[in-house]
């Protein structure tokens, strides 16, 4: 997929072709460098010859455009969510990094940016179909049901921490929503969850706080219900990346946070990497260039490939012929 293809000869793919792999970029606090970590890693990736559409769907402040290179997106996510475009092919822009492209958000109804459930799911099946290796799904800030369901459809969660109390308390608030939300599409009878809404309510009268809490209860209204409660949070696996890391102590806090998940929530996250703090990175951004071109050498370069690879695990680089469609 080159910067042409991407942007105007992608097709459907045939019957039986693999779905892209789809990593979702959240956090729940704004501010943390979820924009930037989603850009660099598709620009990364699509250095690496995977194929690679990222899409911004932070309508409400869309800045995904201008860190992957693009000034004035013609096309985007808001004509998809308005019903002017149904094809989500057709919204995908060229940028200037070979084999990456981008779905936009600028340009959104401000008095309906959202878009509601229904387009939502239209939107989340289209980005299974879309032809390519990855989608790279920048997701707003906050825990909002829009953004949930981005991050939960995702094959891969990624939440971005900064070293701070304000943003690591955010993402065990963001951990917390998104599992019960999974948690309410998993389980199937009425009370179970009814129990499952309760249980939002941080002063609900149960006395539920965490998931583990939230396990016990369910077990002992319904055995069953309780064993699917038991294998979607084995499923639910998101990985945290710490950025502008400064100390060691910084560095040990994607481990806390880990920690944290698997003895309070009974949830396995999994401590991915980290970037450093780097003056390179504020000057990318002023130049609306990669990182990977102002400093690639630099520790914060080193470490985003490197996050970079281990997401590409098990996912073949494309063919000559699918590289060239």
């Amino acid at each position: 997929m080159t910067r042409r293809s991407a942007a105007t000869e992608a097709t459907q793919p045939s019957p039986g072709a693999p779905r892209p792999r789809l990593v979702a970029v959240g956090g729940g606090k704004g501010g943390v460098g979820k924009t930037f970590l989603s850009a660099n890693l598709a620009i990364a990736l699509a250095r690496a010859g995977y194929r690679v559409i990222a899409i911004d769907t932070d309508v409400e402040g869309p800045n995904l455009h201008t860190l992957v290179g693009v000034k004035n997106p013609a096309r985007t996510l808001a004509d998809f969510i308005a019903g002017r475009e149904t094809n989500l092919l057709r919204l995908i822009v060229a940028t200037p990094t070979d084999n990456l492209g981008l779905i936009a958000a600028t340009q959104g109804n401000l008095a309906g940016a959202a878009p509601e459930a229904q387009r939502r799911a239209d939107l989340l099946a289209a980005l299974r179909r879309l032809p390519c290796d990855f989608v790279i799904v920048d997701c707003g800030a906050g825990a909002h049901a829009a953004t949930l369901d981005y991050f939960l459809v995702s094959d891969d969660g990624l939440i971005v921490v900064h070293p701070e109390p304000t943003s690591v308390e955010n993402a065990y608030t963001f951990v917390r929503a998104a599992f019960y939300r999974r948690m309410q599409a998993a389980l199937q009878k009425h009370d179970v969850r009814a129990l499952v809404r309760e249980a939002m309510d941080q002063r609900n009268a149960r006395g539920i706080k965490t998931p583990l809490d939230l396990l016990r209860e369910v077990e002992q209204m319904d055995p069953e219900e309780g064993q699917r409660f038991v294998e979607t949070m084995r499923r639910f696996r998101p990985r945290v990346v710490v950025n502008e890391v400064a100390t060691a102590e910084d560095v040990k806090l994607g481990f806390s946070i880990a920690s944290v998940c698997r003895r309070f929530f009974g949830i396995d996250a999994d401590y991915i990497g980290y970037l450093n703090r780097d003056p390179a990175v504020r000057e990318a951004v002023k130049q609306r260039r990669a990182l990977l071109d102002i400093a690639p050498n630099g520790d914060a370069a080193v470490y985003l490939r490197r996050i970079a690879r281990k997401l590409a695990e098990g996912v073949p680089l494309p063919s000559a012929e699918e590289a060239a469609s």
